[in-house]
């Protein structure tokens, strides 16, 4: 598959959560009516609405995120940053969700606010793919060794110093056996 061939959303509106999601799992599922059904659903009683923007153009939380995946049959496994990413079994994990600060633009002008983003990281045929809407298509990451670098000293898609968060993306047994963590790091 080349990179022409791998699933890739582009940012429109404050939808990144949205395109995240349909980005790791390689297909167009999840949508903005979606996303704001399950944002209804997590605050039933709220006018305003905790989990997205209060102007409905996006900006959905990581509840949404979770319970979008729960959907599925999948879950979120938000990544410890103490721990190497060394430590993680790839064969087991179906992609990541990155949520990043990101830079404010309004056209070409960058203003000096920054916010935060989300973003898709995926294997597609044993090459890892960094999926982020705002790119202007899939970008190859690599092997397991380049992803394994990429999310330990990588500037963009950096976590080990507090830059971004991770979520590791995980079929739901896999979670609960908790398969995605090397055995002797299951233990800690």
């Amino acid at each position: 598959m080349s990179e022409g061939e791998v699933f890739h959303e582009k940012q429109r509106l404050e939808l990144c959560a949205i395109h995240a999601l349909n980005n790791v799992l390689q297909e167009r599922v999840f949508t903005k009516e979606t996303a704001d059904d399950i944002c209804k659903r997590l605050a039933p009683q709220c006018v305003m609405n905790p989990h997205r923007s209060v102007l409905g153009t996006g900006n959905y939380d990581v509840n949404v995120i979770m319970a979008a995946l729960q959907s599925r049959g999948l879950a979120a496994v938000w990544w410890d940053k103490r721990r190497s990413v060394q430590n993680l079994c790839l064969d087991k994990i179906q992609g990541f969700i990155l949520n990043v600060p990101s830079r404010v633009s309004l056209g070409f002008v960058s203003l000096p606010l920054r916010r935060r983003h989300w973003l898709a990281v995926r294997e597609v045929n044993g090459q890892f793919y960094n999926l982020d809407s705002k790119l202007k298509g899939p970008a190859c990451i690599g092997g397991e060794t380049e992803l394994r670098q990429g999310l330990g000293i990588n500037t963009h898609l950096l976590i080990s110093q507090d830059i971004a968060e991770m979520l590791l993306v995980v079929q739901k047994e896999i979670d609960d056996d908790g398969t995605w963590l090397k055995p002797d790091e299951t233990r800690k």
